[in-house]
């Protein structure tokens, strides 16, 4: 023992003795490097994976017509892949008006007699102030017709047109609307990013004002921490061809939605809140995903908080590509998992 070094005692001492050590961690420098394709996907993810990093990623729109003008884009360019997706899923689109929230039903052709009195609301992703109208279909239509079950997709208000809390305001609008017809344990509720952020913003709110909790819920790669905490934020940065960086389109994107409103409030950043009493939940993430420890982190949340949660982490995903593409085979799983999920714990 006389012949060991001071540093090589400190660890034998255990992590007590560390700790006592006044000194902050320091971060580990990491050289640059590259990363190929995993070759441990379908060749449909692998092209997903090989595409460059989002065009104008650091280059977000500075006035509000900007932003809207950009969303906008979106929709035009989504708006003619609806028609064949929904035939290749089998499902059909109406759009509809709920308590005076825009929102689409998406009803596949076939429902199993287990799921013909259940309903699953979905609140659509996009940072808060993308994918408007069409454009919020379809994350939807995927659950829709992976699981054969009947969708509502809420169209909610966006910046310019309203700020937060819009979003959560008609999500909840929808969500009581649907409990005057349909028995709390059979409706799930469901949405990727912003979507995931504002599925675990309703069952706060919902705890708040009393109601009922839904049968189970899923979040996507939920925004759960708009505070850019997170081991992922800083290891996936410029990995994630989506996001690509803690500081980049989407950050400035929920900051023009929350319109000067604390960020860490838990209506923006659910990890905050007080989630016991939570349906049982899966969430999906991606090893690439920026929000990669926003997940994991809402995942353990939920588990210290005794929530019976789920987690499913896809190889080689960035951020929300598991609904990227109905003909990727991964997505489809992602969706029968969820749907498998819904099944086992929505009432009949």
């Amino acid at each position: 023992m006389r012949f060991m070094t001071a540093a090589i005692l400190a660890c034998l001492a255990g992590p007590s003795a560390a700790w006592a050590q006044a000194a902050p961690p320091s971060p580990r420098e990491v050289p640059a490097k590259t990363i190929p394709v995993p070759d441990t996907v379908s060749p449909a993810l692998q092209a997903i994976i090989a595409q460059p990093l989002r065009t104008n990623w650091d280059k977000p729109p500075t006035t509000p017509d900007g932003w809207k003008q950009l969303s906008d884009g979106f929709a035009t360019l989504v708006a003619p892949q609806i028609g064949p997706m929904s035939e290749r899923l089998r499902v059909s689109v109406a759009p509809t008006t709920i308590d005076g929230v825009r929102a689409y039903t998406i009803t596949p052709t076939d429902i199993p007699a287990a799921n013909r009195d259940r309903i699953a609301i979905h609140v659509h992703g996009g940072c808060y102030v993308l994918n408007p109208r069409e454009a919020a279909l379809p994350e939807a239509m995927l659950l829709a017709g992976f699981g054969r079950m009947t969708v509502i997709a809420v169209d909610y208000r966006m910046p310019p047109e309203a700020f937060f809390p819009a979003a959560l305001d008609d999500g909840m609008t929808v969500y009581k609307a649907v409990l005057r017809t349909t028995a709390p344990g059979r409706i799930a509720v469901f949405g990727s990013s912003a979507g995931g952020a504002l599925t675990l913003e309703m069952m706060l709110r919902a705890k708040a004002e009393g109601l009922p909790m839904p049968g189970a819920i899923a979040p996507g790669t939920p925004m759960s921490d708009a505070t850019q905490r997170g081991d992922s934020f800083q290891t996936n940065a410029m990995v994630d061809n989506v996001l690509v960086s803690p500081t980049g389109f989407c950050d400035a994107a929920t900051k023009f939605y929350a319109a000067g409103h604390d960020l860490a409030d838990p209506l923006l950043s659910p990890i905050n809140g007080d989630v016991r009493g939570f349906p049982p939940t899966i969430l999906t993430t991606g090893t690439r995903d920026l929000l990669l420890s926003n997940t994991v982190r809402m995942h353990r949340k939920l588990r210290q908080a005794g929530v019976e949660a789920a987690l499913q982490v896809f190889e080689g995903q960035s951020h929300a590509q598991f609904y990227r593409d109905d003909r990727v085979p991964e997505v489809k799983e992602a969706f029968e998992e969820i749907a498998s999920f819904f099944n086992r714990h929505l009432d009949r």
